[in-house]
């Protein structure tokens, strides 16, 4: 089997508009993710960027907080450019694929141990791939713009980038809730969860900027931090709680459904419409999460679970509907919860087939 272990040449970055701007001021090493058209999504070469502009900065003396940023005015980051999965696997080139999310949750992990400051700007839209290069980092800030999400079983995929770690420590419910309905949350919802650390108004983002460049991190922050307004989503948590705690996803979106509760009702739907393969999977993994000690074990898994759906079908058909053809109608297979065998959701967690 032939394999790719680098992002081809036809993607390389513009020299004249690059896709991830490495700046440097003062004592701060500044990444911009620089595709504010495509939502700052993340290519290969962007997270290859990330990862060895980080590697040099961990042993960089000079460098001593580390900022990730969006351009733009819409967000962060809105994931990984799955149109680019997409194209590797109708080409038949599922190892290329497997490449990207290799070196996507290398990168992951990377961020996840780093040893210095590591402070993500989570403003505007924080989805799938931007979560995992901002909520394992050692500091998390949010705004009233946040609205953070993980909408992987829409398209067929599951909530990776160690994202699960993340899911599967929030409280009771909530998690889940986020896994399978692919629910965006606000900035202080990402705080109330245990995505984030600091909520702040989004005016104040280029003053801490400037500031981290002579300041201590924690220092800086402090300066502007702010108490965010009540949680939304936590008014909910009487009906996440409960039914959440249903053994398998048919009694799950049964109880949601038999709630009485418009929201619950509303969730249900929402599982609905995802990949039934998908849901019953990020179910799984976030349930075996919680009994997994780091972030990189958690990753382990979800470079398994992505070798085995680049390879199956409703990863691509999600993609086709969603982002390429648009029609929003992916059919997938099976098309009901109760059609996905559990043997068949037991196969994506066994190790990766080599040759």
């Amino acid at each position: 089997m032939s394999t790719e272990t680098s992002p081809p040449a036809d993607t390389a970055t513009s020299e004249t508009e690059p896709e991830v701007i490495v700046r440097r001021a003062g004592r701060l090493g500044h990444l911009i993710l620089n595709r504010p058209k495509a939502l700052n999504s993340l290519t290969w070469n962007m997270v290859v960027t990330v990862r060895d502009t980080l590697e040099a900065w961990r042993d960089d003396d000079s460098v001593t907080t580390v900022l990730v940023s969006g351009a733009g005015e819409k967000g962060l980051c809105a994931g990984g450019d799955v149109v680019e999965v997409y194209r590797y696997a109708l080409d038949g080139r599922p190892e290329a694929a497997d490449s990207f999310f290799g070196d996507e949750y290398t990168m992951n992990a990377l961020i996840a141990d780093y040893p210095k400051p590591y402070v993500a700007f989570m403003d505007g839209m924080v989805l799938g791939g931007g979560v995992g290069i901002s909520a394992h980092g050692s500091h998390r800030i949010v705004t009233e713009r946040t609205r953070l999400g993980m909408p992987e079983t829409g398209i067929g995929f599951f909530p990776d980038v160690g994202g699960a770690w993340l899911l599967s420590r929030a409280p009771a419910g909530f998690g889940i809730h986020l896994a399978l309905t692919s629910a965006h949350i606000t900035g202080a919802d990402a705080v109330a969860l245990g995505f984030a650390d600091t909520w702040i108004r989004s005016d104040q983002l280029p003053d801490l900027a400037r500031a981290l460049e002579t300041t201590d991190a924690d220092a800086a922050i402090d300066a502007v931090a702010s108490t965010p307004d009540p949680a939304p989503l936590l008014k909910h948590g009487r009906w996440i709680e409960s039914c959440y705690a249903e053994p398998s996803a048919e009694s799950i979106v049964a109880a949601l459904q038999s709630d009485g509760d418009a929201a619950a009702a509303e969730a249900a739907a929402q599982i609905r419409g995802k990949s039934p393969t998908s849901v019953k999977i990020a179910l799984e993994h976030v349930r075996r999460s919680s009994q997994l000690v780091s972030v990189q074990e958690v990753l382990e898994v979800d470079a398994r679970l992505a070798y085995h759906l680049v390879r199956g079908h409703d990863m691509i058909e999600g993609i086709r509907a969603q982002l390429v053809d648009k029609d929003r109608n992916p059919q997938w297979e099976p098309p009901t919860l109760e059609e996905v065998r559990s043997e068949d959701v037991a196969t994506v967690f066994t190790p990766k087939e080599h040759s």
